[in-house]
């Protein structure tokens, strides 16, 4: 099940078999984990160098391919790169190890971060906690204006992503976050058919079809049974909510604020300042955004709750991932697979755009001088091409400096 072909490798295969331990894999993705900033692009962005043009673990082509693969799928797709990365290299036990060691740093903060938020108090921690709430607003206004020019270039699929958000602006319940979803993927399979088919080449990945399978069925059936085991045992509530808020994610990153705000806000376990709070604060650290949950858990219900949103937040995205390994080569060649995707992807567009407006926009911005400061990030982000760690300590300086001046 190991068997990989190494002729995208730049060592010779005796090199190869003694790299493929999952400890060097480990350390490679753990020294990512701490310096990689910027989102899932710029991560795509450190993978690209670190093992296409450094290590050459494998060729531009083939990393390409397993690029478009994981921003196919639902689930966190830089991790999924990662994933998959690990599992070419050393087998599950490497997959696993490149999760761990480019989730655990972000994670580990963000949990400490939780722990601490608490004790800020005063004018200048309360304009601290605001300022991290702007920054949301300008992150997330970045992400529309870029996902929306790429993945809306046209009348249909502009008016995919109009329709969802009219959906989501009218209720934000996860079934008509599902809908949205649908009904994009219908749209484009509908209007969007007449784009080219994208060039695909052959891309191999040491697991069967018997390992794909089982992980589709383990997907579906936590997909479907959690909500029906969390009524009996109401301590899985916690760990439902993260895995279908993972479940239903296209796109990564950003994508996953309007879901994980209807899982844990709209029930009362946290309330949307914590939970802006916390998203602002997941911005200035590097590793996957996925760790907000990490975050979330930890408020709600201390490290067992870390660990279960960590967990729980992560799981589907990497069970879907070996589920379509081994069936991904042939269905990625359909026109009609490609169309689906389409209209999803322009769905989303949509579903991010209505939280933009609700909650980011509503609950941080009460002021001009709130609107003043996120614009300011909105143009460092998207004209000066700002780091996101450098805005987040503007924005947070400006919070606090307008705390202490309203004191």
């Amino acid at each position: 099940m190991n068997d990989i072909d190494v002729r995208h490798s730049g060592t010779s295969p005796s090199t190869a078999k003694s790299a493929h331990a999952p400890l060097e894999v480990l350390l490679i993705f753990l020294r990512l984990g701490v310096t990689c900033f910027g989102g899932p692009i710029a991560h795509i962005g450190y993978f690209r160098d670190e093992f296409v043009t450094r290590r050459r673990w494998l060729d531009e082509q083939a990393y390409a391919d397993l690029v478009a693969l994981c921003q196919f799928l639902p689930g966190p797709a830089s991790s999924q790169v990662g994933f998959s990365l690990g599992l070419m290299r050393a087998g599950y036990l490497g997959a696993m190890a490149a999760w761990t060691g480019f989730t655990l740093p972000s994670a580990i903060a963000l949990v400490l971060f939780a722990f601490g938020a608490g004790g800020l108090s005063g004018p200048a921690g309360a304009g601290l906690v605001h300022g991290l709430q702007l920054v949301a607003v300008a992150i997330v206004a970045q992400a529309v204006w870029g996902m929306a020019r790429s993945l809306c270039p046209d009348r249909a699929r502009a008016s995919i992503a109009t329709v969802a958000a009219l959906v989501i602006l009218a209720s934000s319940s996860s079934i008509a976050q599902i809908g949205a979803i649908v009904l994009g993927a219908v749209a484009g399979l509908w209007f969007c058919r007449a784009q080219p088919v994208n060039g695909v080449t052959h891309i191999a990945m040491p697991v069967t079809r018997r390992v794909g399978l089982c992980a589709l069925i383990l997907f579906l059936a936590l997909l479907v049974g959690l909500p029906l085991f969390a009524r009996a045992w109401p301590g899985l509530g916690l760990f439902e909510a993260f895995y279908r808020s993972g479940a239903l994610v296209f796109g990564g990153g950003h994508v996953v604020l309007p879901l994980l705000r209807e899982a844990v806000v709209t029930p009362g376990w946290i309330g949307d300042d914590a939970f802006l709070t916390g998203y602002g604060a997941a911005q200035a650290v590097p590793g996957p955004l996925f760790t907000f949950a990490a975050y979330l858990g930890a408020v709600i219900g201390g490290v067992p709750g870390a660990i279960a949103g960590l967990v729980g937040i992560f799981l589907p995205g990497l069970l879907i991932l070996l589920a379509a390994l081994p069936f991904w080569d042939g269905f990625r060649k359909r026109s009609s697979a490609q169309a689906m995707m389409r209209g999803v992807n322009a769905a989303v567009v949509g579903i991010l755009g209505a939280a933009l407006y609700d909650p980011v926009w509503t609950s941080s911005v009460q002021r001009p001088l709130d609107f003043g400061i996120a614009l300011s990030g909105f143009v460092l982000l998207t004209a000066w091409r700002a780091p996101p760690l450098a805005v987040v300590v503007l924005s947070a300086a400006a919070g606090i400096a307008t705390g202490l001046l309203q004191s």
